[in-house]
């Protein structure tokens, strides 16, 4: 451990990289070679002799083949295996990474990995080969599709992921001789997630070269101009860093306090960050540089802490303290601005030897095959509830590009910290909900919940939460998601529950609308729905290719096939098996040809089908309305009133549309949309409002026009009747009050809107 003021500088990832290339000139089996050298210091004789052999064996697979950059291919797994090396990766990830890219860029295949190697190398070699030869719709699925596997991958080994994220270091070190508009694009790729992901593992050294390279490519000039200011920087604060550092020593030793401290740098893409979000200028970001104390224990790390308030003020807003609630990626430290000479801030990192170690190489420093203890440790336990935790959420979305989206939700480090009832402490994204916490617990808390105790009092499901809130989740056993959850949910794992739990919802619903459109298709031939069998929905399934007869009656109650033809089809196979009425497919085809002798039975709405009937929110059908149903893909059968001017054009179009009436006292509730002028004076929002709830009625939406100076005032209500009988008797409630001028229903006025939804 350096005691340099020095740590790193701003250049040390081009400078590392050339340093490597100039090392990889030799052989890699050489004693003096990169790779050598970094083996020495960790792995037997005999491992290493396995290594050259995998060596040998990658660099006859590549022979002759050159990088972008010149060099020989074989330089590119070497350093992957440098890079994992400086990590203390065990043999096996040290031979998958000589051997990562012989599978997909030679003929060799995994089996003669498998053959040559070993299984385990076999594994790894084959959960970071890439798809390339797998054809996608798009770009961004074939990367969606890319990150599914790798992390799927993962959650079986993480020294997976060690490979693929020192594999993309390396090629971000040598991205110069790509096309800028190619290293745009990987440099954004890498931004956007792998960087996360060596953050979100404790990878630190990794991830700040990862954000620096990739601001490089994205910003070039940007870059350059915050490395010549901290260059200036530097040389001008030259002498205040060492004083600094001197003090600091000397009150450490004065207290009989071991440690080793040293001055760090930040990385330029955090100072970028931290520039752009608080719209600063260079000059007055202070903490550029910054010291860190590494003590030999933890109590140790409280006494240096204690040691350095004496010796400069603290800011009492900037201290942290992540050794008593770690970050979720296992680290630790306690973080401290102090005010220095000439007012200067100071931030200083506290920690011990084996926090410093867990910083730099995260996961990598304590992972399952490091240890022959059965006990996982807390990080271990962490990481592996994490990587489970994408193993549910790749199972409930629905493809590749979902799973990415929550994939990014997860993987952005600022955290809040929230304790359980029973003390335990969850680490979630800022901006969590206490809906995001229910799902972080267990999902059927989350499916279950219906309110909230933030700090022993009643809040919202949609509170944010904040750190060192205690929480608990009430939960109703006959309690669903509600679909506005999804509207500020904000965790991965919460987002994908819900969709999976609605979309199942979706289709159990439509599929019961569906046996009832297909019911009526039937009987309008004719036909009883029990005297089509079992045998001839078999061969209809195995004719559409499905597997199950629920996902015919879900595609007939989302629009996806037509009733009458999916009625048509099923009767065809009964008139060959010869088993339905004699003539009864001559008269299907009569009433095809418009000779049908019975109409269609009609479609009752009940108001309890859920998501499978959706009533129009440009003319709000309610009980007492003549309606229509118009069937639209995707979406199912959405009610109209008859004369809704959204949906004039589709009337020509009988396919489009069914008879469908209400069921005769209906107990359900339904919106309907009211305007009211009234005269502008205090109090009249209120008066309206107890109107409403006199009658028996709920206020779902309310919005007020502006007065503009006027005497009169337009509100706006979206309340819920049973009928229009109730309407009727509420709007004659609310012509008495006072200064009402004028009430009446709203309908059509939101057509454009609405047109899509038919």
């Amino acid at each position: 451990m350096s005691k340099s003021a020095t740590a790193h500088t701003v250049a040390s990832p081009n400078t590392q990289a050339s340093q490597l290339a100039a090392a990889l000139v030799l052989p890699a089996d050489r004693e003096d070679s990169a790779l050598s050298l970094r083996l020495k210091h960790y792995l037997k004789s005999e491992d290493i002799a396995q290594v050259w052999a995998a060596y040998r064996y990658a660099d006859q697979a590549h022979q002759g083949v050159v990088r972008k950059t010149g060099e020989p291919y074989i330089s590119h797994p070497v350093s992957v295996a440098c890079i994992l090396a400086d990590l203390h990766m065990d043999l096996p990830t040290i031979m998958a990474a000589l051997l990562h890219d012989v599978v997909e860029d030679t003929d060799l295949t995994t089996e003669d990995i498998k053959q040559k190697f070993g299984q385990q190398v076999a594994d790894l070699v084959d959960g970071v080969t890439k798809l390339d030869k797998i054809e996608f719709q798009s770009a961004s699925v074939a990367q969606a599709e890319n990150f599914r596997k790798m992390l799927l991958a993962m959650s079986q080994d993480v020294r997976v992921i060690l490979v693929k994220l020192a594999d993309r270091l390396h090629n971000m070190q040598t991205l110069e001789a790509m096309r800028p508009e190619k290293q745009k694009l990987i440099a954004k790729e890498t931004l956007d997630i792998y960087a996360p992901i060596a953050n979100r593992l404790g990878l630190n050294e990794i991830y700040q070269e990862l954000e620096d390279f990739s601001f490089k490519y994205l910003h070039p000039m940007r870059y350059n101009a915050i490395s010549k200011a901290i260059k200036a920087a530097r040389g001008n604060r030259k002498e205040v860093i060492s004083k600094i550092l001197e003090s600091i020593k000397r009150q450490l030793t004065g207290l009989h306090i071991e440690a080793e401290v040293s001055g760090r740098e930040k990385h330029l893409y955090s100072i970028y960050r931290k520039m752009s979000g608080k719209a600063t200028s260079f000059s007055q970001i202070y903490d550029i540089y910054g010291f860190r104390v590494v003590v030999q224990d933890l109590p140790s790390c409280y006494v240096a802490l204690g040691a350095l308030h004496g010796l400069y003020k603290p800011i009492a807003s900037k201290f942290k303290d992540y050794i008593a609630i770690p970050k979720a990626n296992g680290y630790q430290s306690l973080h401290t601005t102090l005010l220095g000479p000439f007012g200067t801030p100071i931030e200083v990192q506290i920690r011990s030897a084996e926090m410093h170690n867990i910083a730099g190489a995260g996961v990598a420093a304590h992972w399952l095959y490091k240890s022959s203890d059965a006990q996982l440790t807390a990080l271990q336990q962490k990481t592996h509830q994490w990587l489970q935790r994408l193993l549910e959420i790749q199972s409930d979305s629905a493809d590749s590009l979902d799973f990415l989206e929550h994939l990014k939700i997860d993987l952005f480090p600022d955290e809040v910290y929230v304790f359980t009832p029973k003390g335990k402490i969850l680490a979630l994204p800022k901006g969590a909900t206490a809906v995001d916490f229910a799902y972080a617990v267990h999902s059927g808390i989350g499916n279950s919940c219906v309110a909230v105790r933030i700090n022993q009092d009643l809040a919202p499901l949609r509170t944010e939460l904040h750190n060192g809130d205690h929480v608990e989740i009430i939960t109703g056993a006959l309690a669903k998601p509600n679909p506005a959850w999804l509207n500020y949910v904000v965790t991965g794992r919460a987002r994908a529950q819900i969709r999976h739990f609605l979309k199942s919802q979706q289709s159990t619903e439509s599929a019961h609308l569906g046996e009832r459109m297909l019911n009526q298709a039937l009987r309008a031939m004719h036909i009883e729905p029990n005297k089509i069998t079992e045998a001839h929905w078999q061969k209809l399934i195995r004719d559409y290719g499905l597997k199950k007869k629920a996902e015919i009656l879900t595609d007939i109650g989302l629009g996806k096939r037509q009733n009458v033809m999916v009625a048509h089809q099923l009767l065809a196979m009964a008139e060959m098996l010869e088993e339905a009425p004699e003539g009864t497919l001559g008269k299907f085809l009569g009433k095809i040809f418009g000779k049908s002798t019975k109409p269609l039975d009609t479609i009752t709405i009940r108001g309890s089908e859920g998501m499978a009937v959706q009533f129009a929110p440009c003319c709000r059908p309610i009980p007492g309305d003549p309606i229509l149903g118009f069937i639209n893909k995707d979406k199912g059968l959405v009610v109209h009133t008859h004369d809704c001017p959204a949906i004039r054009k589709f009337r020509l179009d009988p396919d489009k549309w069914l008879d469908v009436e209400w069921e005769p006292e209906s107990e359900h509730l339904y919106k309907a949309n009211l305007n009211l002028t009234v005269a502008n004076q205090p109090g009249m929002l209120a008066k309206i409002a107890s109107g409403i709830a006199e009658a028996g009625s709920n206020i779902d939406n309310v919005s007020v026009e502006e007065a503009d100076g006027s005497s009169y005032a337009n509100l706006y209500f979206t309340v819920q009747v049973k009928n229009r009988i109730h309407l009727a008797e509420l709007m004659r409630g609310l012509r008495k009050i006072p200064d009402v001028v004028r009430i009446n229903r709203s309908k059509g006025n939101a057509a454009a809107h609405d047109t899509k939804a038919s």
